[in-house]
């Protein structure tokens, strides 16, 4: 796996905050030059079956145990978890706010603060639906 702790062409942590910023500005660009606004105009069905086809590719490729499919499939997973948050007109830093909230609180005291069922028997599977 390639070594980025130097950064990425200039990029370093700030890497969210410029993706961020960048799909913010195309989100209501035309649909027919940019990925981001033809999901937008597709609308929250769209958005939501890109994130799970990432999610399932990214499950299949750590079961596969390809660890660099696994960081290439999270950065698709991440980049369309993104794209949902600008569907609602929020960013990674709410998402990193949350993060603080709950650090250093346990996970089994985090989870079971949740009013919600135990998901953690259910894997979807949408190989079935790939082309």
């Amino acid at each position: 796996m390639a070594d980025h702790s130097q950064g990425m062409n200039g990029l370093d942590a700030d890497v969210l905050e410029a993706l961020s910023a960048v799909i913010e500005a195309r989100k209501n660009a035309d649909s027919k030059q940019s990925y981001v606004a033809s999901l937008h105009a597709k609308g929250l069905n769209a958005i939501s079956g890109k994130i799970l086809e990432e999610a399932d590719e990214t499950v299949e490729a750590a079961e596969n145990g390809d660890v660099n499919q696994v960081v290439y499939e999270t950065a698709d997973l991440w980049f369309h978890s993104m794209v949902l948050l600008s569907y609602f007109d929020v960013n990674h830093q709410h998402v990193l706010e949350e993060l603080v909230r709950r650090f250093g609180v346990s996970g089994i005291t985090e989870k079971n603060s949740r009013d919600w069922f135990d998901a953690s028997a259910i894997r979807l599977d949408l190989r079935f639906m790939k082309n």
